[in-house]
């Protein structure tokens, strides 16, 4: 696997698009520090993010992956093109020449898809930690290790949407139209919701639950569920929510369930993957 992988990370350094893409990614995580000096007045409330305790442990956790989950797109862009260049360059048939199979061949890619999550990973534990000792009011260990699941829904979160991006690129083959096929599914989701919601409860308003829970097991929703939106949990969004008397009821727990959904997403995924590659003449 070590070879694999060597082979994968090879050929990403070397492409100069993916190499300054990969690096723009992690310069902007380092850039989250910046958030602390946002200040903008909603009415008469003056707010500084920095004073809302966005920096605080556990809170931190919570807001740092889902601002870093924004930023994927940047290695999304690297997933896909990764793969649109074996095409585009010959080197697909070049290594299933030099004996590497295509099992072998989508492993290297699934590897390289964990390594990126997983560096992504402990970058943003390190610099969430960095940010939480320097500018948190809680510095007790147990209150700083707390709600670290975060963490973990965020590497599952990229794995699972970085194995949809490796699917598009083998299935569209060209990098700018497997992005443009990614925006749509996505359009597709938001829209067939309300569509299907309005369809069938316009005959019967019994079935709302269940179009709800069908909903979290599209791809991209559940891989958005992972980890809901932070930004409600902070104090000057309650203040605001009180005065206009909006009760926020979000579950901002990451659930077994939908980590399990997308687990099975990325398993599909990847099968899925193989068998078009195995299936295809090259």
């Amino acid at each position: 696997m070590k070879r694999l992988l060597s082979i994968e990370l090879q050929k990403i350094w070397k492409n100069r698009a993916s190499k300054v893409l990969t690096i723009t990614y992690f310069v902007l995580l380092t850039l989250l520090s910046l958030i602390a000096s946002i200040k903008f007045d909603i009415g008469p409330i003056h707010v500084q993010l920095a004073d809302q305790g966005i920096f605080n442990f556990p809170y931190i956790w919570h807001f740092n992956t889902y601002i870093a989950a924004l930023l994927k797109i940047f290695l999304a862009v690297v997933i896909v093109s990764m793969m649109a260049n074996e095409y585009s360059y010959g080197t697909l048939k070049q290594n299933l020449i030099d004996g590497m199979s295509k099992k072998e061949f989508i492993l290297s890619k699934f590897l390289t898809v964990i390594v990126f999550a997983g560096i992504s990973t402990f970058f943003i534990f390190i610099v969430s930690l960095l940010l939480g000792l320097s500018f948190s009011t809680y510095n007790e260990v147990s209150i700083i290790f707390s709600q670290t699941e975060y963490l973990f829904a965020y590497f599952i979160k990229l794995v699972g949407f970085f194995s949809f991006c490796l699917f598009i690129g083998i299935l569209i083959k060209r990098s700018a139209f497997a992005l443009g096929f990614l925006w749509l599914w996505f359009i597709i989701e938001k829209i067939s919701y309300p569509v299907i919601k309005y369809a069938i409860l316009k005959e019967d308003n019994s079935h709302e639950t269940f179009i709800d829970k069908l909903y979290t097991f599209f791809p991209l929703e559940s891989i958005s569920n992972l980890i809901i939106e932070p930004f409600s949990r902070l104090n000057f969004v309650k203040t605001v929510g009180t005065q206009i008397g909006v009760n926020n009821i979000k579950d901002y727990q990451v659930h077994w369930y939908t980590i399990t959904i997308v687990m099975c997403w990325t398993a599909i995924f990847v099968y899925s993957s193989y068998l078009l590659l195995k299936k295809r003449d090259l």
